[in-house]
């Protein structure tokens, strides 16, 4: 299981000014119901193949949580290098991507807001032997540290790891290996490897080689992936949004408390999965879900957006600091 989570940090310059353009004219993908239908078409682009990591979507138009709520839900599935990007541009009216990515849209003048977060902790992970001396942080200075390549939530969660420890970059040895990560790891041709904590520990536990995690949540928050639509859409629409969010966390729900009928559901939506492993991934994606137990689901945390706001300053990956109350709600939350 792998979640595209890709912030789109440099934007060819034309494309960024068709997408101001386009959401200064008010354009926003707000789809309203179709002749003679009671139902308002609605698109979420899903950034990825189909996948058991989107079960909460899956459940709640296999229950028909999304028709109950007036919605006639497409999900769009696929690979998109600027997901939010082609949102504004009118090719979905809503996205899962992460509170990040939102936030250097928004540096780059996108009017885009996150209405839910799903996944309450950033879910990756550094990944060590058990064995290794690799104890704390501070003791990456000097391995070598896989990383699928310079982009994505993994290269994103090491940035955040050497920023906790007070190392840069140039500290470590960062080797791109794509996604061998499991394989770079048991063969030792590095000393750690980052990766997703419901996807890679599992599969090397399977494999049988013992490991230790560093989550990166628990020394650097950031805000994960979620539902991400357009200003224009909220404003224009504000109940279709609350609709969705609220018929995808009853989803969500759903999946947390029966996650064998989630997997049973999506065998639909998901070619050729494997039962077993779909169940082992969602076990370990329900503690990631429900994150410190001190929120609701689907909850934006301020503090969580103040702490990432500070990081991607440190590490420009945003210029200037911005007015984070405008890049998150819970008005269709609550």
């Amino acid at each position: 299981m792998r979640i595209y989570h890709r912030p789109s940090y440099l934007l060819p310059v034309l494309t960024l000014v068709a997408l101001v353009l386009f959401a200064a004219c008010g354009n926003s993908t707000s789809p309203s119901a179709t002749s003679g239908s009671t139902l308002k078409k609605v698109s979420i682009g899903l950034g990825y193949i189909p996948d058991i990591q989107f079960a909460p979507f899956y459940v709640a138009q296999s229950k028909g949580y999304y028709r109950a709520a007036g919605l006639d839900v497409t999900f769009h599935h696929g690979i998109v290098p600027d997901l939010i990007g082609s949102m504004v541009l009118g090719h979905d009216t809503l996205v899962f991507a992460g509170g990040d990515e939102a936030m250097v849209a928004r540096s780059k003048n996108l009017q885009v807001v996150d209405v839910a977060t799903i996944f309450q902790r950033y879910p990756v992970s550094l990944i060590v032997p058990a064995n290794s001396s690799i104890q704390t942080l501070a003791d990456l200075k000097g391995h070598t540290i896989g990383v699928p390549g310079p982009y994505g939530s993994t290269y994103t969660g090491l940035l955040a790891l050497l920023y906790q420890a007070h190392l840069s970059l140039s500290d470590v040895k960062v080797q791109s290996i794509g996604f061998t990560q499991v394989a770079a790891l048991i063969a030792h041709r590095v000393d750690a490897v980052m990766g997703y904590s419901n996807n890679e520990p599992l599969q090397l536990k399977g494999a049988g080689f013992n490991v230790r995690t560093f989550d990166v949540s628990d020394y650097q928050p950031l805000v994960s992936n979620g539902i991400i639509t357009t200003v224009g859409t909220l404003h224009s629409q504000p109940q279709l949004v609350r609709n969705f969010v609220q018929a995808t966390i009853r989803g969500l729900k759903d999946v947390i408390a029966d996650p064998a009928g989630a997997v049973q559901i999506s065998k639909s939506y998901v070619p050729n999965l494997n039962p077993t492993r779909a169940m082992a991934v969602l076990q370990a994606t329900i503690p990631i879900w429900q994150g410190n137990g001190q929120v609701a689901l689907g909850f934006n945390d301020s503090a969580t957006w103040q702490s990432m706001e500070q990081f991607l300053l440190a590490q420009k990956i945003i210029p200037s600091p911005q007015d984070i109350t405008q890049a998150y709600t819970n008005l269709s939350v609550s």
